[in-house]
């Protein structure tokens, strides 16, 4: 099996330096054994990066439908260098599923879009439990140096 190339940055590189940042996370309940474990990960991420605590924020929502919404509303505080969506969308015996991963991913996009503004997106979509869990940690940690990167790239007036 090949393992894909992510791209990874080294920790030192000043482009995954957060402290001059304010980071906004919007954390979906929904499914909260998963998202609470992204939102801890992604979380002490950013402070292993550098973003000072005080300078990240928590907003909660019911689910992923709703993190969009969320996220509006930070951005539109213009407050924040950066955003992160965190959920997990567990697929079931119904098409719920394809329009929950689907909705909440575009609408993730559209803000990012009309706003300028780098949002990471880690709401999960997968197959099942043991999936989430398998993911968890890596994609809140991911999201984190996604979230500094891109708001120090943007913040670089490219």
């Amino acid at each position: 099996m090949l393992d894909a190339n992510q791209g990874t940055l080294a920790a030192s590189d000043s482009r995954l330096n957060g402290k001059k940042l304010r980071i906004g996370i919007v954390q979906a309940r929904f499914n909260e054994p998963i998202t609470n474990t992204l939102a801890q990960a992604c979380k002490a991420e950013l402070l292993a990066l550098g973003v000072a605590e005080k300078h990240i924020d928590l907003v909660q929502v019911p689910g992923a439908l709703e993190v969009p919404v969320a996220l509006l509303a930070l951005a539109e505080k213009l407050e924040y260098d950066a955003l992160v969506a965190v959920g997990c969308i567990i697929r079931g015996e119904t098409y719920h599923f394809e329009l929950v991963a689907n909705e909440s991913g575009a609408g993730v996009s559209r803000v990012a879009l009309d706003y300028q503004l780098p949002i990471a997106n880690a709401i999960l979509t997968t197959e099942n439990l043991a999936q989430a869990i398998a993911r968890q940690t890596t994609k809140g940690r991911d999201a984190a140096r996604v979230a500094v990167e891109m708001a120090n790239l943007l913040s670089d007036n490219i």
